[in-house]
């Protein structure tokens, strides 16, 4: 399971980083349906902070910030996209009766646990040098300026399109 490929599926919505059923199900090696009947069956499981059912103008949006011409792309769903919350990915280990689920979860947890330990570092970093730069007075201050430049959280790697080998 490549790292990577998780964390592009990780999107922040409402605040929060959130997994879609669709692509848990993908990395599962189930259909999406499958997924979504073993969460039906097991409701009282997953409160409203361990998963939500998106709105439309939240799949729209989600949509448009995927760079996605259409719905349609999105398997033309009946039914709204949930959004699972770290600790709604680790319950669906425990509904899936899949030997695949505990494996994607790991790798899944891990991915959630290097996107926090990378955002803690550079809020720390960021701590540092104002205080650094607050002892010098100004007299570095293009050199502060180029830091923090260097120091804004890249854009995600963007998916790759087209045939790949």
């Amino acid at each position: 399971m490549d790292p990577i490929s998780i964390e592009t599926r990780i999107y922040l919505i409402g605040g929060q980083k959130v997994m879609l059923d669709r692509d848990l199900a993908e990395l599962y090696g189930i259909e999406t349906r499958v997924l979504n009947q073993a969460v039906r069956r097991n409701l009282e499981r997953f409160p409203s902070d361990f998963m939500v059912n998106l709105s439309e103008k939240e799949t729209v949006i989600l949509i448009s910030q995927s760079v996605i011409s259409s719905s349609e792309s999105w398997g033309g769903r009946r039914k709204p996209l949930r959004a699972f919350t770290e600790h709604g990915i680790l319950m669906l280990s425990s509904v899936l009766n899949h030997p695949r689920a505990v494996q994607v979860n790991i790798e899944i947890m891990r991915a959630f646990v290097r996107m926090r330990r990378f955002l803690s570092s550079s809020e720390g970093l960021a701590k540092r040098l104002e205080a650094l730069e607050a002892s010098c007075e100004g007299r570095f201050k293009a050199v502060f300026d180029a830091l923090r430049q260097l120091m804004r959280q890249p854009k995600a790697p963007r998916k790759r399109i087209g045939f790949q080998v």
